[in-house]
């Protein structure tokens, strides 16, 4: 499970997130709502530790995860698999060669191993053909389908986050990532691979999740389903949820 207990944290005199309190089975497939700068990168970064607020706790599977060293956090990380919107392919190597990247870093398998679970990561996502080509050789989907696979290269994870991953995508391409994501957290509660997905599109979130949060000036506003969300009597949610209405 992953509980925020009243978190905080400010860039400068700008607060980001103010007394955030949340919780999140890793079966559940939630969709954090916000407009730019809302703060929700913000949240995915601190479920990883690559942030620390400056104050209160975050909880993964009872452990408080912000007084962890960088060295005790590897198998914090180990639970979830990350595709940032940011997160580009390295440039100068091969489909084949970002895939493999982490396999090589922190498993012990054999060239031909790594080969075969490779494959195996781009035939799941759908991908396979492209195992020889260089990034700039890619479709924006193709990259994001990519790094998911790399995403998935050094483990198993309990629980999928995206950050914006349809951003910058046609239509057609936006539901094809849709479909994979859903794909991959296929199957019932509570033993399924839930997701976290980051992002202000709203007619791709309500594709994935099932619940929804909604972030205002750092603060949550919102958390509910998709009957309560096109309920809501809450007039910025209503302005920003407009497409579902």
């Amino acid at each position: 499970m992953i509980v925020f207990e009243d978190v905080t944290l400010s860039y400068g005199t700008k607060i980001i997130l103010e007394g955030l309190s949340f919780q999140a089975n890793f079966h559940e497939k939630i969709a954090i709502l916000g407009k730019s700068g809302a703060g929700k990168t913000t949240i995915l970064k601190l479920i990883l530790g690559l942030q620390n607020p400056d104050s209160g706790r975050i909880l993964i599977d009872g452990t408080d995860i912000t007084v962890l060293k960088e060295s005790q956090l590897r198998d914090v990380r180990m639970k979830f698999s990350i595709v940032f919107q940011e997160g580009a392919l390295f440039d100068s190597l091969s489909v084949r060669e970002n895939v493999a990247f982490c396999l090589r870093e922190y498993t012990d398998l054999t060239e031909e191993e790594i080969e075969e679970r490779v494959r195996d990561l781009l035939r799941r996502v759908g991908i396979e053909e492209a195992i020889d080509l260089m990034p700039e050789q890619l479709s924006g989907g193709m990259q994001r389908r990519v790094a998911i696979a790399r995403s998935l290269a050094a483990c198993e994870p309990r629980m999928f986050l995206y950050d914006e991953p349809t951003t910058g995508l046609d239509p057609i391409t936006a539901d094809s990532i849709c479909a994979l994501m859903n794909e991959l957290s296929s199957g019932q509660p509570p033993d399924r691979k839930g997701l976290i997905v980051v992002t202000h599109k709203v007619t791709d979130a309500v594709k994935v999740a099932e619940r929804f949060l909604y972030l205002s000036e750092g603060r949550l506003t919102f958390d509910g389903d998709i009957d309560a969300l096109k309920n809501t009597t809450d007039d910025e949610l209503k302005r920003f949820i407009y497409d579902i209405l």
